[in-house]
């Protein structure tokens, strides 16, 4: 079943189309579409709501494992410090080919909207860098793992994993029973995931039953732009990845990730498609302990296809309301894209608000989001899919790395997890 999961995905994202699409031509009646599109985000959101229960166990248990199977801080410290140094590189080249293609392809250009008339838009409350340091620290894990606050699991995971590595005896048995959790947690996510093909079928029936794909033509220029961005991006971290690992070694990642990838793409959650990731980097050679470490750091640090998405709809709207902004004015405005991106993966459509509490900075009209709110959903896809991607490569490489640079006697490859059994 699971090696024919990924034919099924596309099958059922086919379906959606054909369905959405005759749904929205055949049914005219407004209300009676809305509750159609209704019944379909119910079995989306009930898909979403099975992952995102798996979620926090999932990465508090790997990557408590694997840190303690570390053993010592410098080796956390090493694969940290590759993996923020891989993260930092990404998200400039992110952030630059976004630019780069706004300005170039000026979507925005000929709307010629009006500042005055600019009603009330998407609001969102902006985060200072003062607040993102204060979101590191959970004050309760529990709390953080009832919001699936990544990043806040992380920090706990990380402290919980250094102290069982220095318990001694005492910490094997704690260690046996997160690596049992951890397992657990895999083989849950092989049910659930029986259901992506439904849930892929339900969320791009429910798209196109709610907005058609007249509204794709609508934006044309601003989405195609946008994928035109994404295919730089992907070609460059394609050649980042093949110059690291190697051209054949980066295309058995490409066709060991496809079915994560396309289930982001498909249901535009980075959640849904992490527990099924990080099976398949165990299973393509990635260690578990690096693995469980990257990726989690990678749903908040490593958003490429965010970035690149947000500083492309906040130019967006700049050229749509005919607000220029200064070479300066945009180094500003990518510097505070760059912090406020960081932590968003587990937030639905949080790019979009993201640009909300950005551009106001720059006096451009944050009712402006509301123009490409309708054609978001179809954004989500391939930012969703490049931010799945992007942390692919990045785990990799950094597993490349450390096989290559650790200390002798220390075990670079060797996975936690037995994969291939639990799948």
């Amino acid at each position: 079943m699971r090696r024919g999961l990924t034919g099924l995905v596309l099958v059922g994202m086919v379906l959606g189309v054909v369905v959405g699409v005759a749904c929205h031509g055949l049914v005219h009646d407004p209300k009676a579409l809305s509750a159609l599109a209704g019944v379909f985000g119910t079995i989306t959101s009930l898909f979403l709501r099975a992952i995102k229960m798996l979620i926090a166990p999932l990465v508090f248990a790997t990557l408590v494992t694997g840190v303690a199977r570390m053993g010592d801080g410098r080796t956390i410290g090493r694969i940290a410090a590759r993996a923020m140094l891989w993260f930092v590189a990404a998200s400039v080249a992110s952030l630059c080919i976004g630019l780069l293609v706004v300005e170039l392809q000026r979507p925005g250009e000929g709307l010629n909207l009006s500042v005055a008339a600019a009603g009330p838009g998407l609001t969102a409350p902006p985060m200072t860098v003062a607040d993102f340091l204060a979101h590191l620290v959970p004050t309760s894990i529990v709390d953080a793992m009832a919001n699936n606050a990544v990043l806040q699991i992380v920090v706990f995971a990380l402290v919980a994993g250094v102290a069982i590595a220095n318990l001694g005896p005492r910490g094997e048995e704690l260690l046996r029973i997160t690596e049992s959790v951890a397992a657990l947690m895999l083989k849950m996510t092989t049910y659930v995931m029986a259901l992506a093909p439904v849930a892929v079928f339900a969320a791009v029936a429910q798209s196109l039953t709610e907005h058609g794909v007249g509204i794709i033509a609508t934006f044309a220029s601003y989405v195609g732009g946008f994928y035109v961005a994404l295919a730089l991006l992907w070609a460059a971290m394609f050649a980042a990845g093949a110059a690291l690992l190697g051209p054949r070694r980066q295309w058995q990642l490409l066709k060991a990730i496809r079915e994560p990838a396309l289930i982001a793409l498909t249901t535009t959650s980075s959640e849904a498609a992490y527990p099924t990731l990080l099976e398949k980097l165990e299973a393509f050679g990635v260690p578990n302990r690096i693995a469980s470490f990257v990726l989690p750091l990678g749903y908040s640090f490593n958003l490429v296809g965010s970035m690149c998405y947000c500083i492309f709809a906040a130019l967006f709207v700049a050229q749509a309301y005919g607000v220029h902004l200064s070479g300066a004015e945009i180094a500003q405005l990518m510097l505070l894209l760059f912090v406020t991106s960081k932590g968003i993966a587990s937030v639905p459509r949080a790019s979009l608000l993201v640009v909300a509490a950005t551009v106001p900075y720059f006096h451009i009209p944050e009712a402006g989001v509301m123009l490409i709110l309708g054609v978001d959903h179809f954004l989500d896809m391939g930012r969703t899919a490049t931010n799945t991607v992007g942390n692919s490569i990045a785990a990799a490489v950094v597993a490349k790395w450390e096989a290559l640079a650790a200390p002798a006697g220390e075990a670079a490859v060797e996975p936690i997890l037995d994969v291939e059994q639990l799948a």
